[in-house]
């Protein structure tokens, strides 16, 4: 199976688009075939995170892959690996600077907003919840700013404190052999600052969050099956150091229906009808989701005859008024318990059956001069 675009890239499943695109440009250093000759290899590895840039760097297919995987782009006709992407090499200069310290001792500034964690989590809907629409409460238990410092992590009057160790850049030089490297600066993660365990909101502890439970409302279309997921933006745990929250995924899972078996946008479902029915046909009411539908029955009917009602199935998703097709597979039920008067009618019809069989060979005897 071919491995997930966004574990080749090494990135988290929302990540943006710069998120993206640094994350390319990093594996596509290391694995470049100028600076791997005849490494066979880092040549896949190369072709790997060119083919997860193309597809995730494109909306439009980022959103077919995020829903349908692989399998939806083979389908669109938009996956396979189609050539390097010139776009690596856009600013390459600026990649050799900050990787091994050319470029004059310029330094970038560093943007410390981080975006909130994406959430995911269960929704479960009944058959008609799934089939009608529905606003559905829902609870979320998640990490939320905290109250008393305002997600600042700080005591009321205390401020963050420029890392002594990278002096508020938030990487460090490390020097290896003639070249040096620039690394994320282990004390501050990054950041450029730290906060003093005095300065720490007693509230949070310095988190700047406190996990807690909110119920929101959401709207979930008619015609949503299990395994979709709804997302709701905005609803995951909240950014940091003015980001953007996250986003909220719900897995729909639809309960199964008494009757009705659903396939897409067909239900399917058993008809069950008389001996009688069965051979005189018969004209029945049928009792569909939308209300009774009209169904002939014809005479001689056989278990397992299929009958087609359009418009009787489920809702199509995105198609309001659309409906798939109610199929009615017949069985024709025996009788378990008879009164007289019926055992006397079954009797006499089973005298006019033998009758009628003993002009016509017996179904053994046919089967015997089909193999002979």
């Amino acid at each position: 199976m071919k491995q997930d675009y966004y574990e080749i890239l090494q990135v988290e499943r929302d990540a943006d688009e710069k998120v993206i695109k640094k994350a390319y440009r990093k594996l596509a250093l290391a694995y470049h075939p100028d600076k791997n000759p005849g490494d066979k290899e880092a040549e896949e590895k190369f072709k790997e995170a060119a083919e997860a840039y193309q597809v995730l760097s494109d909306k439009e297919k980022r959103a077919v892959y995020d829903r349908y995987g692989h399998e939806g782009l083979s389908a669109r006709g938009g996956s396979g690996f189609s050539g390097f992407n010139q776009d690596i090499f856009t600013g390459f200069e600026d990649i050799f600077g900050d990787l091994f310290g050319f470029g004059g001792g310029r330094r970038r500034s560093q943007s410390r907003a981080r975006q909130g964690r994406s959430l995911e989590q269960l929704l479960e809907l009944t058959f008609m919840e799934a089939y009608e629409g529905v606003e559905k409460k829902v609870k979320i238990t998640k990490n939320e700013n905290c109250e008393q410092c305002t997600g600042s992590g700080l005591r009321a009057g205390a401020k963050r404190q420029t890392c002594g160790t990278c002096g508020g850049v938030g990487q460090v030089q490390v020097q290896t052999g003639i070249f040096a490297m620039s690394r994320t600066c282990h004390v501050c993660r990054g950041e450029g600052q730290i906060v003093d365990t005095r300065d720490r909101c007693r509230s949070c502890y310095g988190e700047g969050q406190v996990k807690k439970t909110s119920e929101i409302s959401v709207m979930v279309q008619a015609g949503v099956d299990t395994g979709m997921r709804l997302k709701v933006r905005g609803k995951g745990e909240p950014g940091q150091f003015g980001g953007p929250a996250g986003d909220l995924f719900l897995v729909i899972k639809v309960q199964a229906h008494d009757c009705f078996e659903r396939r897409g946008d067909d239900l399917i479902a058993s008809l069950p009808i008389s001996f009688s029915q069965a051979a005189l046909g018969a004209d029945l009411v049928i009792p569909t989701i939308q209300g009774e539908e009209k169904l002939r029955v014809p005479e001689g009917t056989q278990t397992g005859t299929l009958f087609r009602i359009k418009r009787a199935g489920f809702s199509v998703l995105g198609r309001p008024s659309s409906y798939g097709i109610l199929h009615l597979q017949v069985v024709v039920e025996t009788p378990t318990k008879l009164s007289k008067k019926e055992r006397e009618l079954y009797e006499e019809l089973a005298v006019l059956h033998s009758e009628n069989t003993k002009a016509d060979k017996s179904i053994i005897q046919k089967v015997k001069d089909f193999f002979n």
